[in-house]
C-alpha cells in the first residue's frame, strides 16, 4: 500500500502533519500520485491542484478539519464530493453535518503529536528569563490566527478573536501583572485591541518548534476562545507541555480536557484548567500510538 499526501505548502500546521508522516512512515508513502494507491487530500482547500484523472483512478481519502457554515461553499463541496470515497474527521462534531450533504463513508481520529516537539520543561525561571519575561508576570498565551488574510484587520471569526480579548481583559482586572504571548502569522486584530486596551503583549511573528515549546512552558495560561474548530493542535500541545489551558467547547477539547477546564463564552464564569487530566488524556495520540488509526483505516480501504 502506498499513500500520496497532498501538502498547501502554506508553513501552516498542515504541512508538520504531512511532514511527519512521511518521516515516520517512509514505507507507506510515495511522492508521486501516479505510484499511489491511496490520495489523502489532507488539504481539501487545495485539492484542485490534484489531476482529476489520477483522483478517478485512485482510491481517494480527505480530511475534514471543520465545517464553518458561514463560509462553506455548497457547490465547492459538491464539486469535491465527486472524486472522494471516504472522508477523515478530526472532530465528532463535523458528523451531522458531514452526513447531511454526501452518503460517502468516514473515520473519525483527531490528529497525532510529536512529544519529541512538545514535551515538559522544569526550569521556568531560566526560560522566562530568557524571552525577557519578569518571574512575576502573568503570561496569557495564544499561538494562532486571529486576522483574516484578505485585509489583514478583520477578525478571523471562528478562532473568537474578540472573544479571546475579551476574557484578557477580565484577567487584566485580577492580574496587573498580566501580559499576552502571541506568536503565528495575521495577528494584526487582536494586536490592535490589546493596544486599544493598553494591555502589554509580546509578539514574536514566527518560531520554530524549538522556542515554542519553550514559551507553552513560560505561561501561567493558554486560552481557546474559539468558535469553530477542527482541533485546534494547541489544546494536544499544552496537554504535552503541562501548560494550563481552558477552551470553548469545539473541536477536540472535550476529547482531551477535563469538562470543567471548557467554558461557555455566556457564562461569567472561566473554565479551570486540570493539567494532569489533559497530560493523561494526550498520551494516546503521541507518535508512534497516534499514527495507528490511520494505518488501520487506510489498509482497510485499499483491501476493499
Amino acid at each position: 500500500m502506498k499513500i500520496y499526501i497532498n501538502s498547501p505548502k502554506e508553513s501552516w500546521i498542515v504541512d508538520r502533519f504531512v511532514d511527519e508522516w512521511k518521516i515516520y512512515n517512509p514505507n507507506l508513502t510515495t511522492n508521486f500520485i501516479s505510484r499511489s494507491d491511496i490520495v489523502w487530500i489532507i488539504a481539501p482547500w487545495t485539492w484542485r491542484r490534484l489531476s482529476k484523472k489520477q483522483l478517478l483512478q485512485k482510491k481517494v481519502v480527505c480530511t475534514i478539519h471543520h465545517f464553518d457554515h458561514n463560509k462553506f461553499d455548497d457547490k465547492e463541496f459538491k464539486d469535491l464530493d465527486e472524486y472522494v470515497d471516504f472522508y477523515h474527521i478530526i472532530t465528532k462534531k463535523s458528523e451531522k453535518f458531514l452526513g447531511d450533504i454526501t452518503n460517502k463513508k468516514y473515520f473519525y481520529s483527531p490528529f497525532w503529536i510529536d512529544s519529541k516537539k512538545f514535551f515538559y520543561i522544569n526550569d521556568k525561571k531560566d526560560l522566562r528569563k530568557n524571552f525577557g519575561f519578569n518571574q512575576d508576570d502573568y503570561l496569557v498565551g495564544s499561538f494562532q490566527r486571529d486576522t483574516e488574510g484578505s485585509d489583514n484587520k478583520s477578525p478571523k471569526m471562528e478562532k473568537g478573536p474578540d472573544n479571546f480579548v475579551k476574557i484578557v481583559k477580565i484577567l487584566s482586572d485580577e492580574h496587573k501583572n498580566l501580559k499576552v504571548v502571541l506568536t503565528g502569522k495575521r495577528r494584526n486584530y487582536v494586536i490592535s485591541e490589546l493596544e486599544n486596551y493598553n494591555i502589554q503583549y509580546k509578539y514574536l511573528p514566527m518560531t520554530n518548534f524549538e522556542n515554542l515549546n519553550k514559551l507553552y512552558n513560560t505561561l501561567n495560561l493558554y486560552i481557546v476562545a474559539s468558535r469553530v474548530e477542527g482541533g485546534p493542535q494547541s489544546i494536544l500541545e499544552c496537554a504535552l507541555t503541562k501548560t494550563p489551558v481552558i477552551s470553548t467547547d469545539v473541536g477536540i477539547a472535550n476529547k482531551i480536557l477535563n469538562q470543567k477546564s471548557i467554558f461557555n463564552l455566556n457564562d461569567e464564569t472561566l473554565g479551570i484548567p486540570d493539567v494532569s487530566y489533559a497530560y493523561e488524556k494526550v498520551k494516546s495520540l503521541t507518535i508512534p500510538d497516534g499514527f495507528k488509526p490511520f494505518k488501520d483505516q487506510f489498509m482497510k480501504i485499499y483491501e476493499n
